[in-house]
């Protein structure tokens, strides 16, 4: 039993995690903007503003033994924007730093940083994505959370914190959003989608396989001062939407358009960072977890992909 901190714990990752602590024994106080319609039994909910502030946060910081920092700002913006970058950076990096900070002077031992893969890049080929691969983020969002691993690995060193960092690639899950929700929806109303002749490589994991792995990471001696990636499956889009298919009960309806054709039709209607997402590969190796952690994700992703749609019709019928 250990007592952890959550930050964004009201979020599709955070909601989830501080579940899964709560049910694992562990003591959680959950950082919220507002109060969860549906809290967490278990659960103590810090209410803090925009830069994590609250008269309680370091009382609450001193009886914890474990912070997970999942805060983060995650839109797309223009990179060429200062406005965008200097948010951005305020959010993502000096946000992080300053908690690290009041962490380690509230004694804190560990502090799990969410990270993404857009830290290495945004397409692999030939090979998948490592820990020690030379970083090359490619956008905004990404450049700032190398910044705040690095902003990390500095305060952490020579001292007691213990720093652990996992890069989740696509999570999908109950209360998934975004363009997972979107393809989950296409494929329930029978949408031909002309993906049938895509052969690319994508790694995703589900949001209970992410929560099991932080929440072994947080009690694990051999995450601290780690990077890992989180992952459960890789598989090409085509493959994706029929497994999607068969969690509605329905075919996917894949027309087979040649990818050419596709990239052209993207470029004239301006959407090329959508068709790169669907066409391109983008695969991570999740071995370093399962070798130095013993991590082996609990669930399939036939039994993620289920959960997923059962709360996606659940959200449609209200």
């Amino acid at each position: 039993m250990s007592r952890v901190l959550v930050t964004g714990a009201g979020g599709f990752v955070g909601a989830a995690l501080v579940r899964e602590l709560a049910r694992r024994g562990d003591t959680v106080t959950g950082c919220v903007r507002r109060l969860p319609a549906a809290p967490v039994d278990g659960v103590d909910y810090l209410t803090v503003d925009d830069a994590l502030e609250a008269p309680a946060l370091d009382a609450a910081l001193a009886r914890s033994d474990a912070v997970v920092h999942l805060v983060a700002r995650t839109h797309s913006a223009d990179l060429d924007d200062p406005r965008a970058a200097e948010l951005y950076r305020r959010i993502n990096v000096e946000l992080t730093d300053a908690l690290a900070a009041r962490s380690l002077r509230a004694g804190v031992g560990r502090f799990l940083f969410l990270s993404s893969v857009k830290v290495n890049g945004e397409e692999t080929r030939g090979r998948p994505f490592r820990e020690d691969d030379p970083p090359r983020p490619e956008d905004l969002y990404g450049r700032t959370k190398l910044e705040a691993e690095q902003a990390l690995a500095a305060r952490a060193a020579g001292s007691r914190l213990g720093v652990t960092v996992v890069r989740p690639p696509l999570v999908y899950g109950p209360g998934v959003k975004a363009n997972f929700r979107r393809l989950i929806g296409l494929v329930a109303r029978g949408v031909p989608l002309p993906l049938g002749s895509v052969r690319n490589a994508r790694s995703l994991v589900g949001l209970g396989n992410l929560c099991d792995l932080v929440a072994l990471a947080l009690a694990h001696p051999a995450a601290a001062g780690e990077t890992f990636f989180a992952a459960d499956a890789t598989l090409s889009t085509p493959a994706l939407l029929r497994a999607i298919g068969t969690a509605l009960g329905k075919p996917a309806r894949l027309l087979p358009v040649p990818v050419g054709v596709l990239r052209l039709a993207a470029r004239a209607a301006g959407r090329e960072g959508e068709f790169r997402r669907l066409t391109g590969s983008l695969e991570v190796d999740a071995g370093k977890a399962a070798r130095l952690l013993g991590w082996r994700p609990p669930q399939s992703l036939e039994q993620g992909l289920a959960q997923a749609v059962v709360a996606w019709r659940r959200e449609q019928a209200a």
